[in-house]
């Protein structure tokens, strides 16, 4: 099955094949709803499986998620201080999966370092690596991935939509921190501009895709917005349009870089 890009990912994307392999020594079990949820937006997790040692209590928080969310747990044990065998039994696991399965994709969710060097090996195969980190995860790990989505953006609400603080998801940034924020803004302003036609206008749904295959851990929730074109329209140096889709009834949105912005 060829591999969509990710601004086509609707039904047909969602049957792509996925594996999704859990580092329980370096993930938190509130994440896990939100995790999978996210999953299910870019194909179908074929395979869950979660890798910690059972025995040790340190993994109590994840035992009772594991039969509500149907996920495997595959016992490793910690054999030498200092020394994570979870992480090689992922490896090992990977492997065996890339070769004796068929596959599109590899979700693999730790905040460990240690994968790195995984995900390339199975970026080289064809297959997409999706991968789910806190922010302290090493960036050799978030730029070897086609996509990174950092977990605290995945963390349970906890019933309250708007409350920011249990969920985990940073508030929305105001104008007054974009203006800071140059490295965000030459990236957005880099992708617009190499979009534009001669007016300067460039389709958002390019944009997003563009924008994801230049930083893999780009995601409008980090910035407190759900959607990119929220983003936009709170950027002060940015214009949005909306236009009627031509074969449509839906409306497309459109960017342009205000040139004379302050």
């Amino acid at each position: 099955m060829p591999l969509l890009p990710f601004s086509n990912q609707t039904a047909e994307a969602s049957q792509d094949k996925l594996a999704v392999l859990i580092d329980a020594d370096n993930t938190q079990a509130v994440i896990i709803e939100g995790l999978l949820a996210e999953v299910a937006k870019y194909g179908v997790a074929s395979v869950k499986r979660i890798y910690g040692d059972w025995t040790s209590t340190n993994l109590r928080s994840w035992k009772d998620k594991l039969l509500d969310f149907a996920i495997q747990p595959i016992q490793q044990f910690s054999y030498t201080t200092g020394k994570n065998a979870t992480d090689s039994a992922m490896i090992i696991d990977a492997m065996d999966l890339l070769y004796s399965e068929k596959l599109d994709g590899f979700c693999i969710v730790s905040s460990d370092s240690d994968f790195t060097r995984l995900a390339s090996r199975l970026r080289e195969s064809g297959r997409r690596v999706y991968g789910f980190g806190e922010k302290k995860t090493p960036r050799a790990f978030v730029s070897v991935c086609d996509k990174f989505i950092y977990t605290e953006i995945l963390r349970d609400r906890e019933d309250d939509e708007d409350d920011t603080a249990a969920s985990g998801a940073p508030a929305a940034k105001t104008r007054k921190d974009f203006k800071g924020d140059r490295r965000l803004l030459k990236l957005l302003r880099d992708t617009v501009e190499d979009l534009a036609d001669d007016s300067g206008w460039a389709y958002l749904g390019g944009v997003g895709q563009k924008i994801t295959l230049r930083s893999s851990e780009f995601d409008p929730r980090n910035y407190g917005f759900r959607k990119l074109a929220d983003l936009f329209r709170a950027i002060p140096q940015f214009e949005t349009e909306e236009r009627p889709q031509e074969n449509g009834t839906g409306r497309q949105v459109y960017i342009r870089w205000k040139r004379r912005a302050r």
